[in-house]
């Protein structure tokens, strides 16, 4: 699709949906035909539980990815095989690199010691792609408050270089809106955020966060890098306004 037209729809889903709220928005898109065919790519990690629970409610057939970099916490394994039972989640997708790709870009499994970004391409942005094909779109659980380049976050927004697009149901939702929908649905949390871990990657790059700090603090700490990079494209951020 020409990048006007992509441009075209998008803007138009975004005035549609511009007042509702992120259940109407999640429902909605899943049988909006200017949408498309879309999946729910989830890393099952801190927050994951809100958008998966909605998706439960509303249409629990929908394609779940999961990329399993073969990196992540084993607790992060578990929580993901329990919540997609527990859900009823009928059609989760875990994807991997395929081992001779590993093997051949990262013999030794260090890869991440030398080259963060060389290492989230290959273990989680490729794979992706390669997961993605035939979807027109995906929904994230990205958020405004998260900061960055998502402070301007909308709905809707165009995936650079794919012709698709990401669908953000909670881009507006506040910490406090995630605390408050956890408690009154009575989901489980990750057991790794009660032991100081807000923001849950992959074991080697991810730290717990002290009192106080950003809750994304505690990934790639130590480096400028804040993205792992499903929202890069070729491996570089993508600025288009509302995009992160």
């Amino acid at each position: 699709m020409p990048h006007s037209d992509l441009t075209a729809r998008v803007d138009a889903l975004n005035r549609r949906y511009r007042h509702h709220s992120a259940t109407d928005v999640l429902r909605d898109a899943l049988a909006d035909a200017q949408a498309g065919r879309l999946a729910l790519v989830s890393s099952f990690g801190a927050e994951s539980v809100v958008l998966l629970h909605m998706l439960s409610v509303t249409r629990r057939d929908t394609p779940v990815i999961f990329i399993d970099t073969r990196l992540l916490f084993a607790e992060t394994l578990v929580y993901q095989q329990e919540l997609a039972e527990r859900l009823g989640l009928r059609d989760v997708r875990i994807t991997r690199t395929p081992r001779p790709e590993l093997d051949a870009q990262d013999p030794d499994g260090r890869l991440h010691t030398r080259d963060t970004d060389a290492c989230c391409a290959l273990r989680k942005t490729r794979p992706l792609q390669r997961a993605l094909a035939g979807f027109d779109g995906w929904i994230t659980g990205r958020k405004r408050f998260q900061g960055g380049a998502r402070q301007t976050l909308d709905f809707f927004e165009i995936e650079a270089g794919t012709g698709r697009i990401k669908v953000n149901p909670l881009a507006h939702w506040t910490p406090e809106d995630i605390r408050t929908y956890m408690e009154e649905n009575r989901l489980p949390r990750h057991p790794l955020v009660t032991q100081g871990y807000p923001s849950i990657g992959c074991m080697p790059c991810t730290t717990r966060v002290a009192p106080g700090e950003d809750p994304r603090a505690g990934r790639w700490r130590g480096e400028e890098k804040t993205e792992c990079g499903i929202h890069f494209v070729d491996g570089k951020p993508v600025r288009q306004g509302e995009n992160a």
